[in-house]
């Protein structure tokens, strides 16, 4: 391939005849907070500016693809957003651009707190089934007992995709058929990760939710990451759970619904403040499961199989002209930075990112692990390497930003990780004033 430096911003990147693909965070058509779509979402004018950008070059094609959570209204959230128009008119004027692709097998939607969903909506051939066995990040978490989970999922499901020797992803073709993945996330805070900016933002590449544990069965005292220490009112909300995801009648998904209300409520009264589903810091699963879809976009072959070498180029772009802070990542609440990052890495960009979001990044398991040597690695590099360069000056994330960096609201469960935190609130497990958002009340929150 013969590599171009006069074709726009990314002349040098994308070599004449690839396939590029265009990953920006699409996690849901509306907030579920009144923070509104700002905040939610990669902004539509820099998924447009990175297409047309892609189409200045020799690419033999260009496509948009994300997996919202089953319960984003795709077809709205093209539509509001104003990519549906001028996708229709890209595809006009330039055949080489594929428009917007849905990477979703499974769509749901709540009724009256009930799932309903509609399974197998694009066929399975789309898709490669990867299995890192003994290599998965989750493997020395695993154990007989099935207590992986996602929330509204059947854990049956789960248990055959991720067990001791077995981590299954199923992962769309565009993602591994393209040579350059240009990842387009949006910076915000998040539950259960902490941080999603360009690691958590590939999920997205994954049809199916049950191939993602985003937690463990139970709290911290009891083998489990759902929620920190113990107690019988928790194992009874997790029991409820399970019941309903168990059952396939919409009757006894309401009965079993209304049950875990009551006992949520009875939980919220007792102080509960994180919930059920892995919404601290103290989750050890939902990392594992981002750096190994991480090391499949490097590694993965359009087989299934897993190269010792680097299979494709990506670059990261993340939207923090207004990042997302509190109950994100589908709660979120709008955060002015003006901001966009670029960065050839993505444990690098979310070692920044966190910077950014007033977080000690060492306590982010997420971007802490990010530059850990195991085999396809995410970095070859240490955390002590990343520099940062640009209108704020060149140096140290922590020297260039601790200039610009103002107060975040931090998810409840991740007051810990605040790099404002003083040597005596730690010590209380408290959170500097104004820097720990409320307690999430709903009990109809999705894993994203």
């Amino acid at each position: 391939m013969e590599w171009s430096d006069d074709r726009g911003p990314f002349g040098r990147v994308i070599p004449q005849g690839a396939k590029v693909l265009i990953k920006p965070n699409l996690v849901l058509h509306q907030n579920e907070g009144p923070g509104g779509l700002d905040c939610l979402l990669t902004h539509s004018s820099l998924i447009r500016a990175a297409v047309e950008a892609a189409l200045r070059t020799d690419a033999s094609e260009v496509l948009v693809g994300d997996a919202p959570i089953q319960g984003c209204n795709f077809d709205a959230l093209v539509e509001n957003t104003g990519l549906r128009k001028w996708a229709q008119a890209q595809v006009a004027l330039d055949s080489r651009f594929k428009g917007l692709c849905d990477f979703r097998r499974t769509i749901g939607t709540l009724v009256h707190g009930v799932r309903v969903a509609a399974e197998n909506v694009q066929p399975e051939d789309r898709f490669v089934l990867f299995d890192l066995g003994s290599q998965s990040l989750l493997e020395p978490i695993s154990e007989s007992g099935n207590r992986f989970r996602v929330a509204w999922y059947d854990p049956r499901l789960m248990a055959k995709t991720h067990h001791p020797g077995v981590h299954q992803y199923l992962v769309a073709k565009e993602v591994v058929e393209a040579d350059i993945i240009i990842n387009l996330p949006k910076l915000k805070t998040h539950r259960k990760a902490g941080i999603t900016c360009a690691l958590k933002n590939l999920i997205g590449i994954n049809g199916n939710k049950e191939y993602l544990p985003h937690h463990r069965l139970g709290g911290s005292q009891s083998g489990g990451d759902c929620y920190p220490g113990n107690g019988v009112v928790k194992k009874g909300l997790e029991y409820l759970s399970d019941r309903q995801n168990l059952t396939s009648s919409y009757a006894a998904g309401m009965f079993w619904r209304l049950l875990f209300a009551v006992l949520a409520r009875t939980s919220r009264a007792q102080g509960d403040r994180t919930g059920t589903d892995g919404s601290w810091s103290g989750n050890d699963t939902i990392w594992r499961t981002c750096l190994d879809l991480n090391r499949i976009l490097l590694y993965g072959r359009d087989d299934g199989t897993i190269s010792d070498e680097v299979q494709r180029r990506v670059i990261h772009v993340a939207d923090a002209v207004v990042a997302g802070q509190g109950n994100g990542p589908l709660a979120p609440d709008p955060l002015n930075m003006g901001f966009i990052l670029g960065a050839n890495n993505a444990a690098a960009m979310d070692w920044v990112g966190a910077h950014l979001l007033a977080y000690d990044p060492e306590k982010i398991a997420l971007v802490r692990h990010a530059f850990d040597q195991f085999r396809w690695p995410i970095a070859d590099f240490s955390a002590s390497s990343v520099s940062v360069a640009g209108d704020l000056g060149e140096g140290s994330p922590a020297g260039v930003l601790e200039t610009i960096r103002q107060p975040v609201v931090h998810p409840v469960g991740w007051a810990e990780a605040s790099a404002d935190l003083t040597p005596a609130q730690l010590g209380r497990g408290a959170a500097p004033r104004g820097q720990e958002a409320a307690p999430v009340t709903s009990v109809d929150q999705w894993d994203a």
